[in-house]
C-alpha cells in the first residue's frame, strides 16, 4: 500500500497550536522532513524539531534539511528538490512520509515548491492546515484583526511607504509578513500616519521570545529580525 505525502503545518512556534489532525499524521508518520539552517559559527537549530520534540514525537523520524535564510533563494530551492526526490523514493517504498512546515504550509511558505513538483511528478499529495503566525498575533495582542466589514490585505515584506499609505487611508487592515525585508518603508509610512495603529509582533509563538509592542518610539528605534510581522490598523473608534 502507498499513502499520499502529508504536508503538516506546525503553527507558528507554540506546540499546542498544532491541530489534532497534524499531530496524528506526525505520530503515524514513518519519516518527517523538517526544515533547519546553519549559523556562520556552524550551529543548527530548527523551530520545526523543537516543537516536534514539545510533541513528544519520535525525532528519530526526522530528517532534517538545511534552508539558507538569504533573499538569494537558489541554495534554498535547491534543497527542496534534494527533499523531492527523497521523498518520492520513501513513498514508493511505501512510507508514510510527513513534510513540516512553520505556520500554514499553505500559507507564505516556501515549501510549495516540494509540493508542486511532487503533484507533477503525480506522486499524490495533501495538506492538514494550520494557524498562521498573524492569527496568532492577535490572539497575542487581544486584538481581532478585522471587524465587521473591514478588508484584511496580507502582503509580503516587499512594499514601499507610499503604497502602505494608500492602503491604510482606504480603510484596510494590512498583516506584513516578513517586516525585515521592508523595515525602513514602515518607519517611513508610520511617521505619515499618526492616526494608525502599527502592532509590531517578533517570534509570534515562542517561549520566552514573543515580543510585542505598539509603541511607535520602540518600533522606529528596534532592531528588526526575520520572524516578525505587523499589523496596521487605522484609527480606532
Amino acid at each position: 500500500m502507498m499513502y499520499p505525502i502529508t504536508f503538516v503545518s506546525l503553527g507558528p512556534g507554540e506546540a499546542e497550536l498544532i491541530t489534532l489532525k497534524g499531530l496524528k499524521a506526525l505520530q503515524t508518520a514513518d519519516c518527517i522532513y523538517y526544515p533547519a539552517t546553519i549559523s556562520k559559527e556552524g550551529t543548527v537549530s530548527s523551530r520545526a524539531l523543537d516543537i516536534m520534540s514539545e510533541l513528544d514525537i519520535d525525532t528519530r523520524k526526522g530528517i532534517p534539511f538545511h534552508v539558507p535564510m538569504s533573499k538569494d533563494r537558489t541554495k534554498a530551492i535547491a534543497a527542496y528538490a534534494n527533499v523531492t526526490r527523497d521523498a518520492e523514493l520513501q513513498y514508493k517504498d511505501s512510507k508514510k512520509v510527513a513534510i513540516v512546515a512553520e505556520g500554514d504550509a499553505g500559507f507564505y511558505s516556501s515549501i510549495h515548491y516540494i509540493f508542486e513538483t511532487l503533484e507533477q511528478d503525480n506522486i499524490p499529495v495533501n495538506r492538514v492546515a494550520g494557524v498562521p503566525a498573524f492569527i496568532a498575533a492577535g490572539a497575542l495582542a487581544g486584538i481581532h484583526v478585522v471587524k465587521l466589514e473591514e478588508e484584511l490585505n496580507v502582503v509580503p515584506g516587499i512594499i514601499s511607504s507610499d503604497e502602505l499609505t494608500e492602503k491604510i487611508n482606504l480603510g484596510k487592515v494590512i498583516v506584513i509578513m516578513k517586516v525585515s525585508l521592508c523595515a525602513d518603508a514602515i518607519k517611513e509610512c508610520i511617521g505619515n500616519n499618526k492616526n494608525a495603529v502599527f502592532h509590531y509582533f517578533e517570534n509570534v509563538g515562542v517561549k520566552d521570545l514573543e515580543y510585542y509592542t505598539t509603541d511607535i518610539q520602540e518600533i522606529l528605534k528596534r532592531k528588526i529580525p526575520y520572524f516578525s510581522l505587523m499589523i496596521i490598523q487605522g484609527n480606532p473608534l
